[in-house]
């Protein structure tokens, strides 16, 4: 994990054709239950701050950590010494910050390279440890088939990598994902039902899970669609449209949580 961002690529995946797609997505679902500014935000895990950024500039105060340093210091020199962005290197399963200390949890990293269940349940009991009363918690989690769908459909790594599908049978069973050359990506893979479970497991209470992309991350014309105000209306459209279609959920690369604390929770 840490060879594979060491690289810097993060920190401009989310402009590209697919990555614009994931971040568009990501923010309007988020947006749907986020408490209105000047509410404090914890981005966990959040990477070179692309969603941190965002947030400031809807005049968030948000409290960023990742556990990559480079990350950290990509958001400082990206922030500028904006005041309403405070960032540090931080793990997700042990978080500096106090219990209920703020508004939001974003967790959109983490999940994705905790490959122990129990180091992914602790990862979400610290956002529910942070999070005040009532205040959501978004999980973001790779699709468990995301391997085949883009890897192997789209990008047609069997052309350069030998022996790549053979490791699709333990990559869907287990959900571990294996890095295939030195500096790739890996990760851990999810189904709808098991982060589900997982989410209760931390404390919390799943009030929704979505597809982000859909099917439209397929599209070799994607970008082009991106570019044209009523092609793009229509993908993002039909995301929406079965974001939820349980058939569906997987088919996609990213699953998104909302959830909250149980209405029943004990006085912490």
């Amino acid at each position: 994990m840490r060879e594979y961002y060491d690289q810097g690529r993060e920190l401009t995946r989310l402009a590209e054709s697919r990555g614009q797609l994931e971040f568009e997505r990501t923010k309007e679902i988020i947006l749907r239950c986020l408490p209105d500014p000047p509410a404090v935000v914890a981005d966990i895990g959040g990477g070179p701050g692309r969603y941190s950024l965002w947030l400031a500039q809807l005049g968030y105060r948000v409290l960023h950590r990742d556990l990559i340093p480079l990350h950290v210091r990509q958001l400082r020199e990206a922030a500028g010494g904006n005041p309403r962005i405070q960032t540090a290197v931080g793990d997700a399963r042990q978080l500096d910050l106090p219990d209920e200390s703020v508004d939001a949890v974003l967790l959109l990293g983490p999940l994705y390279h905790l490959d122990r269940r129990g180091d992914r349940v602790r990862a979400l009991a610290q956002a529910q440890r942070i999070v005040r009363r009532g205040g959501p918690v978004f999980a973001a989690a790779i699709s468990r088939w995301a391997t085949r769908m883009d890897a192997i459909l789209r990008l047609r790594a069997y052309e350069r990598l030998s022996g790549v599908e053979a490791e699709l049978e333990a990559i869907e069973r287990t959900g571990r994902l294996p890095p295939f050359y030195p500096g790739s990506f890996c990760g851990y893979l999810h189904r709808p039902g098991q982060l589900r479970a997982e989410v209760a497991a931390g404390g919390l209470r799943v009030i929704d899970l979505v597809c982000v992309e859909g099917a439209a991350y397929l599209l070799d014309d994607l970008p082009d669609r991106l570019c044209d105000d009523n092609a793009r209306r229509v993908v993002m459209e039909t995301a929406r449209a079965l974001e939820r279609v349980p058939e569906l959920l997987g088919v996609g690369p990213h699953l998104l949580v909302t959830a909250r604390e149980p209405a029943s929770q004990p006085a912490r």
